[in-house]
């Protein structure tokens, strides 16, 4: 059977005034289903299928295929609206409270989250309480679809400025919410429902500080919602980075995207000192971000095989990461992982990044004036480079500091491990100039002793440095 199968036909033309706003779906077959939906959960009615327990585990087939049918008419806002009015999410609060079939409490959240993608009925549901207490309980559940429905409906009530800070405030103040997130990206590896909860998460940090910040320090066990059984269940002593690294491994491989999501989230971290402090303090120092943002950068993106326009699709992934380890290096710098002899490869992938950079900047100016008749065209040049510059100036801050770092052995290993020569290293000096003059200025003197002919010739090509010298 199909998902989600093809809406019914109408019965408007058989009888006049029954169809659903301008669409050709029947009203009376709608309130049919919220009709059936509500027998199949009041205690006087038998369930379709039911485990020797005497829970309702599956729903029938024709039950589940007509209900499948309005999960896909609820798109329509003229569906959703009629939904709205015959008071579907009062059935659906009711589905939550008795039911014990995860498929049907799955496509009710469903029907919720297409509802809710329109403004007037998203203001309706956020501001119904105990729905959403309700439907923050859902975080809890062990369903993994139901998980997934459940997050795409707080991503787009959070994506709604109207009511975005009524469900920031509903999380802050209920903590197993944290618990329950923390959970799914530290043990599941449903990849569609690690990448939905980051988006969550990120969209939550973005908004709100003061919740990233109670996250950031919190770590006590808590009994939390009702487990599938209906009894308390205690989970772990969560903390907020070792989780996310976990669902960034699940997720690197399968979904660019999802991985772009978590290494942000991770730079939103970085932006308060307490962040930057839960990744550098933990038990390990902060060496399994490292290694894992390390190996991104070194061995999967942006690669020397690649062609420079890659950077272009992985600006963004690319200026998360570089931001987190540009943090930890500059907060950090006696711990192991952080030392110069261990870090050439990254040297040399900081530099690749700009000699790629250097390759779309020109690609740029070219789209640029061939997209000069319309302004369409112009905005988006335009959006590319700031995103660009972001990611050059997180590059260049990173890079400045780590060859600040360097000696005279590290650089005769960058030298003979073919990260450092004169090509790499103009385009080093050509972005780093004139605003890291002094970082520049400390490679150099170190660069003399390594190699004096390669010194003196980036010298000629740079003669603002001899002059200094």
């Amino acid at each position: 059977m199909d998902r989600n199968p093809s809406p019914p036909s109408s019965e408007a033309e058989e009888e006049e005034g029954d169809a659903v706003g301008n669409t050709v779906y029947s009203k009376h077959w709608l309130f049919s289903i919220l009709t059936r939906l509500i027998e199949v959960i009041s205690p006087e009615k038998t369930e379709p299928t039911v485990s020797p327990g005497g829970i309702q585990t599956e729903l029938d087939e024709e039950m589940e295929n007509d209900i499948c049918r309005v999960w896909d008419m609820s798109m329509d806002e003229d569906v959703a609206l009629f939904l709205q009015e015959f008071n579907a999410p009062d059935i659906f609060m009711g589905v939550f409270a008795k039911s014990k079939c995860p498929r049907l409490t799955e496509i009710c959240v469903g029907i919720l989250g297409n509802m809710a993608c329109f403004q007037d009925i998203c203001m309706s549901i956020s501001k119904d309480e105990n729905l959403g207490q309700v439907l923050l309980q859902r975080l809890c559940d062990s369903d993994s679809p139901t998980l997934l429905e459940t997050s795409r409906l707080l991503l787009t009530c959070l994506s709604q400025p109207e009511v975005a800070n009524v469900w920031v405030e509903r999380i802050r103040e209920n903590p197993s919410v944290y618990d329950c997130v923390c959970f799914i990206m530290s043990s599941s590896t449903n990849v569609e429902l690690l990448v939905k909860v980051g988006e969550v998460v990120d969209k939550l940090f973005d908004l709100d500080e003061e919740l990233m910040l109670n996250w950031i320090k919190n770590g006590t066990c808590r009994s939390v919602g009702p487990s599938v059984d209906d009894s308390p269940e205690e989970l772990p002593d969560f903390k907020i980075v070792p989780c996310i690294l976990e669902a960034a491994k699940q997720v690197r491989s399968d979904n660019p995207e999802g991985l772009d999501v978590y290494m942000h989230i991770l730079q939103l971290l970085t932006t308060v000192d307490e962040g930057i402090q839960a990744i550098v303090q933990a038990p390990d120092g902060g060496k399994e971000t490292w290694s894992l943002l390390y190996d991104l950068v070194c061995h999967e993106l942006c690669q020397p095989d690649d062609p420079p326009i890659i950077v272009q699709e992985q600006k963004t992934v690319l200026a998360s990461i570089l931001s987190v380890l540009s943090a930890m290096f500059a907060s950090q710098t006696e711990q192991e992982y952080t030392k110069m002899r261990k870090n050439m490869p990254l040297i040399g992938s900081l530099i690749r990044i700009l000699q790629y950079m250097e390759g779309c900047g020109k690609r740029s100016v070219d789209n640029s004036k061939e997209s000069e008749q319309g302004e369409t065209g112009r905005a988006d040049v335009n959006e590319e480079d700031f995103h660009l510059k972001i990611l050059k100036d997180i590059c260049c801050e990173l890079l400045s500091n780590m060859l600040q770092e360097l000696t005279k052995e590290n650089t005769l290993e960058g030298l003979h491990q073919g990260h450092l020569n004169e090509q790499t290293c103009s385009c080093a000096f050509q972005n780093l100039l004139p605003l890291y003059f002094a970082s520049v200025e400390s490679f150099l003197e170190v660069l003399r002793e390594a190699d004096q002919t390669l010194a003196d010739n980036l010298e000629k090509r740079f003669p603002s440095l001899k002059v200094h010298a």
